[in-house]
């Protein structure tokens, strides 16, 4: 097995060789995608701490359940990953505002790379968004949609600055008590629905 050159073995077969407890294919998946995972989510969260800790447990949780492994493209999968141990520790700790709009950049990305998850998390939002009082969905719309600025919603609507902002804070608690925290975020990424959670 010494003489095997890894750096030339395709993710697939590294993978299988992680089911039969190969240590040098585990090093060399690290070595491959620690940098991208790392970059992933320093870029999100701006803390090297925090961003090491995850690409770390991401590595631990591979190696523990390597025998269970079933990931069908390595890449996306551990990107994902990045993504949903970022949002761990969203929920861990207080952020303030530049943080979700630097989350919500990477996440867009992200999320090109699996286009079955963002068709299925944008029809759980289009479903949850019917749902909503006409007057709320609308301004709603007019906000994300369309751009507009609180001021602008209210002239067209003929409206208060602060009715508008009441019914989008109204629509937000409405995702917040109808998803689970990271679900909520994921989607309001995900479909550029993000404001302030």
């Amino acid at each position: 097995m010494s003489n095997i050159d890894y750096t030339c073995i395709a993710d697939q077969e590294l993978l299988h060789m992680l089911k039969k407890d190969d240590e040098a294919a585990f090093a060399e998946v690290y070595k491959r995608y620690w940098k991208l995972l790392y970059t992933t989510a320093f870029g999100i969260i701006r803390d090297a701490p925090a961003a090491q800790d995850i690409v770390q447990e991401i590595f631990i949780r591979i190696w523990h359940g390597r025998h269970t492994l079933n990931i069908a493209a390595l890449k996306p999968y551990l990107q994902q990953a990045a993504r949903f141990g970022v949002l761990k520790a969203i929920r861990a700790e207080k952020t303030d505002k530049a943080f979700y709009d630097r989350l919500a950049a990477v996440t867009i990305d992200v999320l090109a790379d699996d286009l079955l998850l963002y068709k299925e998390q944008r029809e759980l939002f289009e479903k949850l968004l019917s749902g909503l009082p006409d007057n709320i969905k609308e301004v709603f719309h007019l906000s994300r949609e369309s751009n507009l600025t609180y001021k602008q919603i209210a002239a067209r609507l003929n409206i208060s600055e602060k009715t508008v902002e009441k019914r989008m804070s109204k629509s937000l608690q409405y995702f917040r008590d109808n998803l689970n925290y990271e679900m909520c975020l994921v989607i309001l990424l995900a479909t550029g629905y993000l404001a302030s959670l």
